[in-house]
């Protein structure tokens, strides 16, 4: 029992992530901050991966767990293209990584992750605790600063909203909680994920978008 209390306080001591669905694809988030206790260990650590062109996911918690479950992911989606000669299924991937760490329940992988994308079946992002827990969320947040993202989120955010529209409510959120939040901070990332591929946002476009909400 104390094991499965540490995991979840552990995933609960750093990080913003940030997962929304749109109307035309998928918006992954995170700040760059990475933290041993009071120790900032990395000012621009990458917690937003891409697992295929169509798919990304974030990570919160203990970075060698959340980075296992990366990389089993990543080879799972390209042996699946190889086999089957078509992208996997966001709710396939995501259901992997819930099997995954369901499966580690007893000693959990001390992380929680985001896993979004856009599909035959359009844009989805599912949730997912240490233990395995699957949730479909149109928009979501994980990490320590997640109580200041989902302020602004609530607040701003509608279904039914296209990127260009929710992208400045995305800067919004994470530029509040790395302000409000200790473990979150230095920079930030944003992922595009749409019919076109995945994109990560340049530094002058986030700069806009942070005017734009403002």
């Amino acid at each position: 029992m104390s094991q499965n209390n540490t995991a979840s306080q552990l995933v609960l001591k750093g990080t913003t992530t940030i997962g929304v669905v749109c109307k035309d694809g998928v918006i992954l988030a995170s700040d760059t901050r990475v933290t041993m206790g009071y120790y900032v260990a990395h000012k621009f650590g990458k917690k937003v991966y891409k697992i295929d062109d169509h798919m990304g996911m974030t990570i919160a918690g203990t970075v060698a767990d959340a980075q296992r479950v990366v990389d089993i992911l990543t080879a799972n989606a390209r042996l699946y293209k190889i086999n089957l000669n078509r992208p996997m299924p966001i709710s396939s991937a995501a259901r992997l990584v819930a099997n995954l760490l369901f499966s580690a329940r007893y000693v959990p992988l001390s992380t929680q992750v985001l896993v979004g994308g856009i599909d035959e079946t359009g844009p989805h992002v599912y949730n997912l605790d240490p233990y395995g827990s699957l949730t479909e969320e149109k928009f979501v947040s994980t990490g320590s600063g997640s109580p200041v993202a989902y302020g602004i989120l609530e607040d701003k955010y509608r279904e039914g909203m296209d990127i260009a529209e929710v992208l400045p409510i995305i800067a919004k959120a994470v530029n509040a909680a790395m302000k409000r939040d200790v473990a979150s901070g230095n920079n930030y990332n944003i992922i595009v994920i749409d019919q076109y591929g995945y994109k990560e946002l340049l530094d002058e476009e986030k700069s806009k978008l942070l005017k734009a909400g403002s």
